[in-house]
């Protein structure tokens, strides 16, 4: 049987998915067709209700609820791994987002979600795709940008500068884990076939970490060629962590926390009555 299945060609989304689709593990008879694209294409493409399983921002989980389940396994959630706030002067203390320009990277996404409720009045922002970010703030096409990914780990070699953490905003202040990713299942696939699935990305993670601690494996420099390996292991070590082995009741708890803030934002979307996780 074939699915559909998507996810990013970020070191961490190719690390987890590697051995799954790569056939380095039993996939029970399972194959999947599989579409490599930011995280903000794959958002619309659940909006869309497009693919069986996807990867997507937590941001916009709110808006496809009614159509996907979310799986235990294979995201990113943890500490010390949320979006930055950067721009290319020093913060002297006094920074304020009222009528500076944002680049946000996709509307539907967690960072968005992160900023607005550190900044609720911003609103001058510019929706671009995550690689662009850094040359619009540095091209004064912007006045700051939110960044995720690996331009967390270089933005500094630019001559760019950190404003805030907007994952340590969302910690300190909701005292949870940042969820920013996540593998969602259409809810209308049998419910056996989606915990077949989630357990197999369960095994590929497991598979992935047994595997390559000293090589990472061909799949992952495939698909991030422009990056060091020593960037692709802080990558890989910052979003890939026990949480995307599984949820747990605090990773559950921080998804919730962040549909209840989502909510608070948009009072119009009623999501109490909405099953979230696969059991």
């Amino acid at each position: 049987m074939q699915l559909s299945l998507g996810f990013s060609p970020c070191p961490n989304d190719t690390f987890i998915f590697d051995a799954l689709v790569n056939h380095k593990i039993d996939a029970g008879g399972l194959s999947f067709d599989v579409q490599l694209e930011d995280v903000q294409t794959l958002n619309e493409w659940a909006l869309q209700g497009k693919l069986d399983f996807s990867k997507i921002s937590y941001g916009v989980l709110p808006l496809v609820l009614n159509e996907y389940i979310v799986l235990n396994s294979g995201g990113a959630l943890g500490k010390g791994v949320g979006p930055l706030l950067i721009s290319k002067t020093v913060d002297d203390g006094r920074w304020t987002a009222n009528n500076k320009t944002i680049a946000i990277p996709g509307e539907n996404t967690t960072a968005h979600l992160l900023f607005s409720l550190a900044y609720p009045n911003a609103k001058n922002k510019i929706f671009k795709v995550f690689n662009e970010i850094e040359d619009a703030v540095l091209n004064e096409e912007v006045n700051a940008g939110v960044i995720i990914h690996e331009n967390r780990f270089t933005y500094h070699l630019k001559g760019l500068h950190k404003i805030v953490d907007l994952g340590e905003y969302w910690e300190e202040k909701l005292k949870v884990p940042i969820p920013l990713g996540g593998i969602v299942a259409k809810k209308n696939l049998d419910k056996n076939l989606i915990l077949q699935v989630d357990q197999l990305i369960k095994q590929s993670v497991e598979y992935a970490y047994q595997h390559h601690h000293k090589e990472l494996a061909g799949y992952v420099q495939q698909h991030a060629q422009e990056m060091s390996e020593d960037v692709m292991r802080q990558h890989i070590n910052l979003y890939v962590n026990n949480y995307s082995i599984g949820l747990n009741d605090d990773g559950k708890k921080a998804v919730l926390k962040l549909l209840e803030v989502y909510q608070q934002q948009h009072p119009e979307i009623k999501l109490s009555d909405i099953n979230t996780f696969i059991e």
